[in-house]
């Protein structure tokens, strides 16, 4: 049984992610792509420093591993999502982004270089149409259709992080890999963030959705999913995963007045039963990781 604490922390991971898409919206209102992503990582980074458990040791053999991943898990999705948004509505970026465990199983099958099992395979399969449910109806013109693919390039490159993060997390913990490659990150997106404030409006509405947007969803919302692991185990405290497009959704249509297709709603829900299906391979009776990233992880032990 989840105690409130555990609840709370549960809402508060799942809250924290679902809302990033809200806060991107709000922030595009008056700054550009490049500079939302250097600030989110900027206000992210700077509330993981204020927990003593991010700034831990990373051995010096990680150190390469850490800077590419936080080109993989950080630079390049929090630069796509922005861009994405301009011609997409938050909630269809949200929807999308729930087939983040679907790549993930994927490429965690062919980094075992072993088939997919049937089970895997059949929630591969429902996760798919799904996808294409959620993308196919609310696609209007080649606008939309760009938005859709760099949200599903984002996507596709979270699912490459969390597998090459779960070993990195094991080896040192999962806040101090986090935060060190949000460092990288952030001299990474420098350039990108300089040219996009010098072309960008002033606002305090952007500003403050881009704030919440870093020291929340890139923030905070990662202590409290950890915290939640470390007390009930990863497997359940991934539960927070399956919240994040309902949020995403309810924010979008309550504080944008987003319009949601039925048909998107129907292809969310195939995407989280496909990633419930492929998080129940067999892979998942190994004996669990504290720390790990998320449930939808197949916790091998590759390289």
């Amino acid at each position: 049984m989840f105690t409130s604490l555990d609840w709370a922390l549960l809402v508060g991971a799942a809250l924290g992610w679902g809302a990033s898409f809200l806060f991107i919206e709000i922030g595009l209102d008056h700054f550009s792509p490049g500079a939302i992503a250097f600030l989110r990582v900027f206000f992210g980074a700077a509330t993981l420093a204020l927990f003593p458990a991010a700034r831990g040791k990373i051995e010096r053999a990680d150190l390469s591993l850490v800077a590419l991943l936080g080109m993989v898990w950080m630079v390049g999705p929090f630069l796509l999502f922005p861009v994405a948004q301009q011609s997409i509505d938050s909630s269809l970026a949200g929807m999308i982004n729930a087939s983040a465990p679907l790549f993930t199983a994927a490429i965690a099958a062919v980094a075992v270089r072993s088939l997919p099992t049937r089970l895997q395979a059949v929630g591969l399969g429902v996760g798919l149409l799904g996808v294409v449910a959620i993308s196919v109806p609310s696609v209007e013109g080649a606008s939309g259709a760009g938005g859709v693919f760099l949200v599903s390039l984002a996507t596709f490159l979270y699912g490459c992080a969390i597998n090459l993060a779960s070993p990195l997390q094991r080896r040192n913990g999962a806040l101090p890999v986090i935060w060190r490659a949000q460092l990288v990150a952030l001299v990474a997106l420098a350039p990108a963030g300089a040219l996009g404030i010098a072309d960008s409006e002033f606002a305090w509405s952007s500003l403050l959705a881009v704030i919440a947007l870093g020291s929340v969803g890139t923030g905070a919302a990662f202590v409290c999913f950890f915290t939640l692991a470390g007390r009930v185990g990863p497997t359940r405290s991934s539960v927070a995963a399956y919240f994040l497009p309902v949020v995403a959704v309810l924010l979008g249509a309550i504080f944008l007045d987003e319009s949601i297709h039925p048909e998107a709603l129907l292809g969310t829900a195939l995407v989280l039963a496909g990633a419930y299906l492929a998080s129940r391979a067999p892979q998942e009776h190994r004996r669990p990781v504290e720390g790990s990233v998320h449930v939808w992880h197949f916790r091998h032990r590759g390289p």
